[in-house]
Protein backbone atom coordinates (compact mmCIF):
# COMPACT_ATOMS: atom_id res chain seq x y z
CA UNK A 1 0.00 0.00 0.00
CA UNK A 2 2.83 2.39 0.73
CA UNK A 3 4.39 1.53 -2.61
CA UNK A 4 1.06 2.38 -4.21
CA UNK A 5 1.05 5.69 -2.41
CA UNK A 6 4.63 6.50 -3.42
CA UNK A 7 3.99 5.81 -7.10
CA UNK A 8 0.64 7.61 -7.10
CA UNK A 9 2.36 10.78 -5.90
CA UNK A 10 4.45 10.83 -9.08
CA UNK A 11 1.42 10.62 -11.38
CA UNK A 12 -0.69 13.46 -12.76
CA UNK A 13 -4.39 12.69 -13.31
CA UNK A 14 -5.41 12.46 -16.96
CA UNK A 15 -7.15 15.50 -18.47
CA UNK A 16 -10.89 15.17 -18.89
CA UNK A 17 -11.03 14.68 -22.64
CA UNK A 18 -11.93 12.13 -25.27
CA UNK A 19 -9.29 10.17 -27.17
CA UNK A 20 -8.70 11.83 -30.55
CA UNK A 21 -7.35 8.59 -32.04
CA UNK A 22 -10.90 7.29 -32.38
CA UNK A 23 -12.91 8.15 -35.48
CA UNK A 24 -15.85 9.28 -33.35
CA UNK A 25 -17.19 9.18 -29.82
CA UNK A 26 -19.34 6.22 -30.88
CA UNK A 27 -16.24 4.19 -31.68
CA UNK A 28 -14.62 5.22 -28.40
CA UNK A 29 -17.55 4.24 -26.17
CA UNK A 30 -17.77 0.93 -28.00
CA UNK A 31 -14.07 0.26 -27.40
CA UNK A 32 -14.51 1.14 -23.75
CA UNK A 33 -17.24 -1.49 -23.47
CA UNK A 34 -19.99 1.02 -22.71
CA UNK A 35 -22.52 -0.24 -25.26
CA UNK A 36 -24.16 -3.49 -24.22
CA UNK A 37 -27.37 -2.97 -26.15
CA UNK A 38 -28.73 -0.14 -28.28
CA UNK A 39 -31.28 0.82 -30.86
CA UNK A 40 -30.19 0.78 -34.53
CA UNK A 41 -26.39 1.00 -34.41
CA UNK A 42 -25.84 2.60 -37.80
CA UNK A 43 -28.43 5.31 -37.12
CA UNK A 44 -27.00 5.91 -33.65
CA UNK A 45 -23.46 6.14 -34.98
CA UNK A 46 -24.59 8.66 -37.59
CA UNK A 47 -26.40 10.73 -34.94
CA UNK A 48 -23.38 10.83 -32.62
CA UNK A 49 -20.99 11.60 -35.50
CA UNK A 50 -23.02 14.49 -36.90
CA UNK A 51 -24.38 17.76 -35.57
CA UNK A 52 -24.87 18.05 -31.79
CA UNK A 53 -27.86 16.15 -30.42
CA UNK A 54 -29.63 16.39 -27.08
CA UNK A 55 -29.54 13.31 -24.84
CA UNK A 56 -30.55 12.46 -21.30
CA UNK A 57 -30.09 10.07 -18.43
CA UNK A 58 -32.33 9.82 -15.39
CA UNK A 59 -31.40 9.32 -11.74
CA UNK A 60 -34.07 8.49 -9.18
CA UNK A 61 -33.64 9.84 -5.62
CA UNK A 62 -34.18 6.51 -3.86
CA UNK A 63 -31.17 7.24 -1.61
CA UNK A 64 -29.39 10.42 -0.45
CA UNK A 65 -26.43 9.76 -2.76
CA UNK A 66 -25.53 8.31 -6.12
CA UNK A 67 -23.23 5.27 -6.23
CA UNK A 68 -20.67 3.66 -8.55
CA UNK A 69 -23.33 2.22 -10.83
CA UNK A 70 -24.53 5.78 -11.46
CA UNK A 71 -20.96 6.87 -12.09
CA UNK A 72 -20.93 4.73 -15.25
CA UNK A 73 -23.79 6.84 -16.61
CA UNK A 74 -22.31 10.14 -15.47
CA UNK A 75 -19.01 9.43 -17.22
CA UNK A 76 -20.77 8.28 -20.38
CA UNK A 77 -22.76 11.52 -20.33
CA UNK A 78 -19.53 13.48 -19.89
CA UNK A 79 -17.91 11.71 -22.85
CA UNK A 80 -20.88 12.59 -25.06
CA UNK A 81 -20.79 16.17 -23.80
CA UNK A 82 -17.07 16.43 -24.62
CA UNK A 83 -17.99 15.33 -28.16
CA UNK A 84 -20.23 18.40 -28.42
CA UNK A 85 -23.62 16.90 -27.57
CA UNK A 86 -26.07 18.52 -25.13
CA UNK A 87 -26.87 16.67 -21.87
CA UNK A 88 -30.08 16.76 -19.88
CA UNK A 89 -29.65 15.33 -16.38
CA UNK A 90 -33.00 14.23 -15.00
CA UNK A 91 -33.42 13.70 -11.27
CA UNK A 92 -36.79 12.09 -10.82
CA UNK A 93 -38.84 13.96 -8.27
CA UNK A 94 -41.93 12.00 -9.33
CA UNK A 95 -40.44 8.61 -10.30
CA UNK A 96 -38.42 8.78 -7.07
CA UNK A 97 -41.72 8.68 -5.19
CA UNK A 98 -42.31 5.24 -6.76
CA UNK A 99 -38.98 3.64 -7.66
CA UNK A 100 -38.37 1.26 -10.54
CA UNK A 101 -39.16 -2.39 -9.82
CA UNK A 102 -36.38 -4.36 -8.16
CA UNK A 103 -36.01 -8.05 -9.06
CA UNK A 104 -36.81 -9.30 -5.56
CA UNK A 105 -39.37 -7.22 -3.69
CA UNK A 106 -41.41 -4.03 -3.60
CA UNK A 107 -39.55 -0.84 -2.72
CA UNK A 108 -40.39 0.98 0.47
CA UNK A 109 -41.94 4.30 -0.51
CA UNK A 110 -40.27 7.40 0.94
CA UNK A 111 -42.24 10.46 1.99
CA UNK A 112 -42.40 13.51 -0.25
CA UNK A 113 -40.18 15.65 1.97
CA UNK A 114 -37.39 13.05 1.95
CA UNK A 115 -37.57 12.63 -1.82
CA UNK A 116 -37.50 16.40 -2.35
CA UNK A 117 -34.40 16.68 -0.16
CA UNK A 118 -32.68 13.85 -2.03
CA UNK A 119 -33.53 15.48 -5.38
CA UNK A 120 -31.50 18.51 -4.32
CA UNK A 121 -28.59 16.38 -3.12
CA UNK A 122 -28.45 14.33 -6.33
CA UNK A 123 -28.70 17.41 -8.53
CA UNK A 124 -25.67 18.80 -6.71
CA UNK A 125 -23.75 15.57 -7.30
CA UNK A 126 -24.66 15.37 -10.98
CA UNK A 127 -23.52 18.97 -11.48
CA UNK A 128 -19.99 18.06 -10.40
CA UNK A 129 -19.52 15.70 -13.34
CA UNK A 130 -21.09 17.67 -16.20
CA UNK A 131 -20.04 21.11 -17.35
CA UNK A 132 -22.59 23.93 -17.24
CA UNK A 133 -20.55 26.12 -19.58
CA UNK A 134 -20.89 26.74 -23.29
CA UNK A 135 -23.66 26.04 -25.78
CA UNK A 136 -23.88 22.40 -24.67
CA UNK A 137 -23.83 23.02 -20.93
CA UNK A 138 -25.87 20.57 -18.86
CA UNK A 139 -29.53 21.32 -18.11
CA UNK A 140 -30.97 19.85 -14.90
CA UNK A 141 -34.58 18.70 -15.17
CA UNK A 142 -37.07 17.22 -12.72
CA UNK A 143 -39.95 15.08 -13.98
CA UNK A 144 -42.15 16.35 -11.16
CA UNK A 145 -42.44 19.54 -13.21
CA UNK A 146 -44.56 17.83 -15.88
CA UNK A 147 -46.30 15.17 -13.79
CA UNK A 148 -47.37 17.12 -10.69
CA UNK A 149 -50.32 18.77 -12.44
CA UNK A 150 -51.28 15.75 -14.53
CA UNK A 151 -54.53 14.08 -13.46
CA UNK A 152 -54.94 10.32 -13.48
CA UNK A 153 -57.63 10.61 -16.15
CA UNK A 154 -55.42 12.74 -18.41
CA UNK A 155 -52.49 10.38 -17.88
CA UNK A 156 -54.57 7.32 -18.83
CA UNK A 157 -56.17 9.04 -21.83
CA UNK A 158 -53.07 10.73 -23.24
CA UNK A 159 -50.31 8.25 -22.38
CA UNK A 160 -51.74 4.99 -21.06
CA UNK A 161 -53.68 4.30 -24.25
CA UNK A 162 -50.41 3.74 -26.15
CA UNK A 163 -49.30 0.87 -23.89
CA UNK A 164 -50.28 -2.78 -24.25
CA UNK A 165 -50.36 -4.87 -21.09
CA UNK A 166 -49.12 -7.92 -22.96
CA UNK A 167 -45.96 -6.04 -23.92
CA UNK A 168 -45.50 -4.52 -20.47
CA UNK A 169 -45.53 -7.85 -18.63
CA UNK A 170 -42.76 -9.18 -20.86
CA UNK A 171 -40.26 -6.59 -19.60
CA UNK A 172 -37.55 -8.36 -17.63
CA UNK A 173 -38.03 -6.61 -14.28
CA UNK A 174 -41.81 -7.04 -14.43
CA UNK A 175 -41.65 -10.67 -15.57
CA UNK A 176 -39.24 -11.53 -12.77
CA UNK A 177 -41.50 -10.00 -10.15
CA UNK A 178 -44.65 -11.59 -11.57
CA UNK A 179 -43.00 -14.99 -11.18
CA UNK A 180 -41.89 -14.29 -7.61
CA UNK A 181 -43.79 -14.74 -4.36
CA UNK A 182 -43.75 -10.97 -3.84
CA UNK A 183 -45.57 -10.22 -7.09
CA UNK A 184 -45.70 -6.60 -8.23
CA UNK A 185 -47.98 -3.70 -7.37
CA UNK A 186 -49.75 -1.61 -9.98
CA UNK A 187 -47.61 1.30 -8.76
CA UNK A 188 -44.31 -0.29 -9.76
CA UNK A 189 -45.87 -1.95 -12.80
CA UNK A 190 -46.67 1.55 -14.09
CA UNK A 191 -43.11 2.82 -13.67
CA UNK A 192 -42.15 2.03 -17.27
CA UNK A 193 -45.00 4.25 -18.51
CA UNK A 194 -43.73 7.16 -16.42
CA UNK A 195 -40.19 6.76 -17.75
CA UNK A 196 -41.50 6.56 -21.29
CA UNK A 197 -43.48 9.74 -20.67
CA UNK A 198 -40.29 11.46 -19.45
CA UNK A 199 -38.57 10.77 -22.77
CA UNK A 200 -41.61 12.05 -24.67
CA UNK A 201 -41.69 15.30 -22.67
CA UNK A 202 -37.95 15.86 -23.07
CA UNK A 203 -38.28 15.18 -26.77
CA UNK A 204 -41.05 17.76 -27.02
CA UNK A 205 -39.42 20.41 -24.83
CA UNK A 206 -35.75 20.05 -25.75
CA UNK A 207 -35.62 17.95 -28.92
CA UNK A 208 -34.02 15.09 -26.95
CA UNK A 209 -33.33 12.07 -29.18
CA UNK A 210 -31.20 9.75 -27.01
CA UNK A 211 -31.57 8.18 -23.58
CA UNK A 212 -28.81 6.26 -21.80
CA UNK A 213 -29.11 3.89 -18.86
CA UNK A 214 -28.06 0.52 -17.52
CA UNK A 215 -28.93 -2.54 -19.59
CA UNK A 216 -31.15 -3.73 -16.74
CA UNK A 217 -33.27 -0.66 -17.57
CA UNK A 218 -33.66 -1.63 -21.22
CA UNK A 219 -37.40 -2.21 -20.91
CA UNK A 220 -37.81 1.30 -19.49
CA UNK A 221 -35.55 2.81 -22.15
CA UNK A 222 -37.50 1.26 -25.01
CA UNK A 223 -40.72 2.33 -23.35
CA UNK A 224 -39.72 5.86 -24.30
CA UNK A 225 -38.48 5.12 -27.81
CA UNK A 226 -41.68 3.19 -28.58
CA UNK A 227 -43.92 5.92 -27.13
CA UNK A 228 -42.25 8.68 -29.15
CA UNK A 229 -42.57 6.61 -32.31
CA UNK A 230 -46.30 6.06 -31.69
CA UNK A 231 -47.13 9.61 -30.62
CA UNK A 232 -44.78 11.70 -32.74
CA UNK A 233 -44.00 9.29 -35.56
CA UNK A 234 -40.25 9.76 -35.03
CA UNK A 235 -37.39 7.38 -34.34
CA UNK A 236 -35.15 8.15 -31.37
CA UNK A 237 -32.28 6.27 -29.75
CA UNK A 238 -31.30 4.42 -26.57
CA UNK A 239 -28.03 3.01 -25.24
CA UNK A 240 -27.94 0.39 -22.49
CA UNK A 241 -24.58 0.14 -20.74
CA UNK A 242 -23.42 -3.24 -19.39
CA UNK A 243 -23.92 -4.09 -15.75
CA UNK A 244 -20.45 -4.05 -14.21
CA UNK A 245 -19.57 -7.34 -12.54
CA UNK A 246 -16.34 -8.72 -11.12
CA UNK A 247 -14.55 -11.57 -12.89
CA UNK A 248 -15.05 -13.83 -9.87
CA UNK A 249 -18.81 -13.40 -10.03
CA UNK A 250 -19.15 -11.10 -7.01
CA UNK A 251 -21.16 -7.91 -7.25
CA UNK A 252 -19.22 -4.83 -8.29
CA UNK A 253 -19.47 -1.59 -6.35
CA UNK A 254 -19.49 -2.90 -2.80
CA UNK A 255 -16.76 -3.09 -0.17
CA UNK A 256 -17.31 -5.30 2.86
CA UNK A 257 -20.95 -5.48 1.85
CA UNK A 258 -21.42 -1.70 1.76
CA UNK A 259 -22.18 0.31 -1.36
CA UNK A 260 -19.50 2.70 -2.62
CA UNK A 261 -21.38 6.00 -2.55
CA UNK A 262 -20.26 9.18 -4.31
CA UNK A 263 -21.01 11.28 -1.21
CA UNK A 264 -17.84 11.76 0.85
CA UNK A 265 -19.84 11.58 4.09
CA UNK A 266 -21.22 8.16 3.14
CA UNK A 267 -18.01 6.76 1.65
CA UNK A 268 -14.80 8.62 2.44
CA UNK A 269 -12.21 9.44 -0.22
CA UNK A 270 -9.84 7.13 1.66
CA UNK A 271 -12.29 4.22 1.47
CA UNK A 272 -12.92 4.88 -2.22
CA UNK A 273 -9.19 5.05 -2.95
CA UNK A 274 -8.65 1.72 -1.19
CA UNK A 275 -11.59 0.15 -3.04
CA UNK A 276 -10.03 0.86 -6.43
CA UNK A 277 -6.55 -0.05 -5.21
CA UNK A 278 -7.83 -3.53 -4.36
CA UNK A 279 -9.17 -4.22 -7.88
CA UNK A 280 -8.32 -7.68 -9.17
CA UNK A 281 -5.84 -8.01 -12.04
CA UNK A 282 -8.55 -9.65 -14.13
CA UNK A 283 -10.81 -6.59 -13.79
CA UNK A 284 -8.50 -3.60 -13.73
CA UNK A 285 -8.14 -2.93 -17.47
CA UNK A 286 -11.90 -3.02 -18.01
CA UNK A 287 -12.26 -0.59 -15.09
CA UNK A 288 -9.68 1.77 -16.60
CA UNK A 289 -11.67 1.82 -19.84
CA UNK A 290 -15.01 2.59 -18.19
CA UNK A 291 -14.06 4.82 -15.27
CA UNK A 292 -11.10 6.92 -16.47
CA UNK A 293 -10.21 9.32 -19.26
CA UNK A 294 -6.89 7.63 -19.93
CA UNK A 295 -6.24 7.23 -23.64
CA UNK A 296 -6.29 3.93 -25.50
CA UNK A 297 -2.47 3.99 -25.71
CA UNK A 298 -2.12 4.57 -21.96
CA UNK A 299 -4.55 1.78 -21.11
CA UNK A 300 -2.79 -0.62 -23.46
CA UNK A 301 0.46 0.26 -21.67
CA UNK A 302 -1.08 -0.66 -18.33
CA UNK A 303 -2.44 -3.86 -19.87
CA UNK A 304 1.12 -4.90 -20.70
CA UNK A 305 2.23 -4.06 -17.15
CA UNK A 306 -0.53 -6.23 -15.69
CA UNK A 307 0.60 -9.06 -17.93
CA UNK A 308 4.37 -8.70 -17.46
CA UNK A 309 4.76 -7.13 -13.99
CA UNK A 310 1.56 -7.80 -12.03
CA UNK A 311 3.39 -7.50 -8.70
CA UNK A 312 3.79 -3.75 -9.30
CA UNK A 313 0.01 -3.25 -9.39
CA UNK A 314 0.66 -0.17 -11.52
CA UNK A 315 -2.76 -0.30 -13.16
CA UNK A 316 -4.53 -0.42 -9.79
CA UNK A 317 -2.54 2.54 -8.52
CA UNK A 318 -3.45 4.58 -11.57
CA UNK A 319 -7.11 3.51 -11.37
CA UNK A 320 -7.34 4.56 -7.71
CA UNK A 321 -5.75 7.92 -8.48
CA UNK A 322 -7.94 8.64 -11.51
CA UNK A 323 -11.36 7.68 -10.18
CA UNK A 324 -10.93 9.15 -6.71
CA UNK A 325 -9.75 12.39 -8.31
CA UNK A 326 -12.78 12.45 -10.63
CA UNK A 327 -15.17 11.92 -7.73
CA UNK A 328 -13.55 13.83 -4.87
CA UNK A 329 -10.74 15.98 -6.33
CA UNK A 330 -6.97 15.76 -6.22
CA UNK A 331 -6.65 17.23 -2.72
CA UNK A 332 -8.78 14.40 -1.31
CA UNK A 333 -6.60 11.87 -3.12
CA UNK A 334 -3.48 13.40 -1.63
CA UNK A 335 -5.05 13.13 1.83
CA UNK A 336 -5.92 9.49 1.18
CA UNK A 337 -2.35 8.76 0.07
CA UNK A 338 -0.95 10.56 3.12
CA UNK A 339 -3.21 8.46 5.34
CA UNK A 340 -1.99 5.27 3.65
CA UNK A 341 1.61 6.27 4.18
CA UNK A 342 1.06 7.27 7.81
CA UNK A 343 -0.86 4.11 8.55
CA UNK A 344 2.14 1.95 7.71
CA UNK A 345 4.79 4.08 9.34
CA UNK A 346 5.86 6.17 6.33
CA UNK A 347 4.22 9.36 7.56
CA UNK A 348 2.98 11.21 10.63
CA UNK A 349 -0.33 9.95 12.00
CA UNK A 350 -0.63 13.03 14.20
CA UNK A 351 -0.75 15.17 11.05
CA UNK A 352 -4.03 13.60 9.92
CA UNK A 353 -7.21 15.53 10.66
CA UNK A 354 -10.12 13.89 12.47
CA UNK A 355 -12.27 13.11 9.37
CA UNK A 356 -9.35 11.47 7.54
CA UNK A 357 -8.30 9.50 10.62
CA UNK A 358 -11.91 8.43 11.19
CA UNK A 359 -12.04 7.17 7.59
CA UNK A 360 -8.89 5.14 8.23
CA UNK A 361 -10.21 3.71 11.50
CA UNK A 362 -13.51 2.79 9.82
CA UNK A 363 -11.64 0.34 7.58
CA UNK A 364 -10.02 -1.46 10.54
CA UNK A 365 -11.19 -3.69 13.38
CA UNK A 366 -11.75 -1.34 16.30
CA UNK A 367 -12.22 -1.39 20.04
CA UNK A 368 -13.23 1.25 22.55
CA UNK A 369 -10.97 1.55 25.60
CA UNK A 370 -9.92 4.01 28.29
CA UNK A 371 -6.55 5.71 28.52
CA UNK A 372 -5.84 3.76 31.72
CA UNK A 373 -6.14 0.46 29.84
CA UNK A 374 -2.94 -1.24 28.74
CA UNK A 375 -1.64 -2.00 25.28
CA UNK A 376 -1.97 -5.69 26.18
CA UNK A 377 -5.69 -5.19 26.79
CA UNK A 378 -5.98 -3.25 23.52
CA UNK A 379 -4.27 -6.04 21.54
CA UNK A 380 -6.76 -8.56 22.90
CA UNK A 381 -9.81 -6.29 22.52
CA UNK A 382 -9.02 -5.59 18.86
CA UNK A 383 -8.29 -9.23 18.05
CA UNK A 384 -4.66 -8.58 17.14
CA UNK A 385 -3.66 -11.05 19.84
CA UNK A 386 -5.53 -14.06 21.13
CA UNK A 387 -4.50 -13.83 24.79
CA UNK A 388 -2.47 -11.82 27.31
CA UNK A 389 0.50 -14.16 26.91
CA UNK A 390 0.31 -13.79 23.12
CA UNK A 391 0.23 -10.00 23.50
CA UNK A 392 3.20 -9.92 25.89
CA UNK A 393 5.19 -12.15 23.57
CA UNK A 394 4.45 -9.88 20.58
CA UNK A 395 5.60 -6.83 22.59
CA UNK A 396 8.77 -8.60 23.80
CA UNK A 397 9.61 -9.46 20.18
CA UNK A 398 9.36 -5.79 19.19
CA UNK A 399 6.37 -6.43 16.95
CA UNK A 400 3.85 -3.95 18.41
CA UNK A 401 3.52 -0.23 17.70
CA UNK A 402 1.08 2.36 19.00
CA UNK A 403 0.66 5.30 16.61
CA UNK A 404 3.79 4.02 14.79
CA UNK A 405 5.88 4.16 17.98
CA UNK A 406 7.25 0.80 19.16
CA UNK A 407 5.82 -0.50 22.43
CA UNK A 408 8.61 -1.78 24.68
CA UNK A 409 6.77 -2.64 27.89
CA UNK A 410 3.74 -4.82 28.45
CA UNK A 411 2.75 -2.46 31.26
CA UNK A 412 2.39 0.51 28.93
CA UNK A 413 -1.03 2.15 29.03
CA UNK A 414 -2.89 4.11 26.37
CA UNK A 415 -2.45 7.38 28.26
CA UNK A 416 -1.60 10.23 25.90
CA UNK A 417 -2.15 8.08 22.79
CA UNK A 418 -5.22 9.90 21.56
CA UNK A 419 -4.80 11.55 18.17
CA UNK A 420 -7.36 13.78 16.42
CA UNK A 421 -10.90 12.87 17.40
CA UNK A 422 -9.73 10.69 20.31
CA UNK A 423 -8.53 7.88 18.06
CA UNK A 424 -5.33 5.83 17.88
CA UNK A 425 -3.79 3.17 15.66
CA UNK A 426 -2.37 -0.11 16.93
CA UNK A 427 -0.17 -2.30 14.78
CA UNK A 428 1.17 -5.83 15.15
CA UNK A 429 3.94 -6.75 12.76
CA UNK A 430 4.23 -4.75 9.56
CA UNK A 431 0.70 -4.93 8.19
CA UNK A 432 -1.83 -6.04 10.81
CA UNK A 433 -3.68 -2.97 12.06
CA UNK A 434 -6.49 -2.03 14.40
CA UNK A 435 -8.14 1.20 15.48
CA UNK A 436 -8.70 2.42 19.01
CA UNK A 437 -11.38 4.81 20.17
CA UNK A 438 -10.25 6.28 23.48
CA UNK A 439 -12.83 7.48 25.94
Amino acid sequence: MTAAADESRTLTPAPTQNDSTFESVWHEIQWRGLVHVSTDESALEAALSGEPITYYCGFDPTAPSLHLGNLVQLLLMRRLQLAGHRPLALVGGSTGLIGDPRPTAERQLNDRETVAEWVGRLQGQVSRFLSADGPNGVTLVNNLDWTAGLSAIDFLREIGKYYRVGTMIKKDAVATRLNSEAGISYTEFSYQILQGYDFLELHRQYGCVLQTGGSDQWGNLTSGTDLIHKVEGRSVHAIGTPLITNSDGTKFGKSEGNAIWLDADMCSPYAMYQFWLNTDDADVIARLKVFTFLSRAEIEHYESLVRDEPFRRAAQKRLALEVTTIVHGLAAVESAIAASEALFGQGDLSALDAPTLAAVIAELPTAELGESDTVVQALIATGLCSSASDARRAIAQGGVALNNVAVSSDDQTLAGAALAGGMAVLRRGKKTLAGLILR
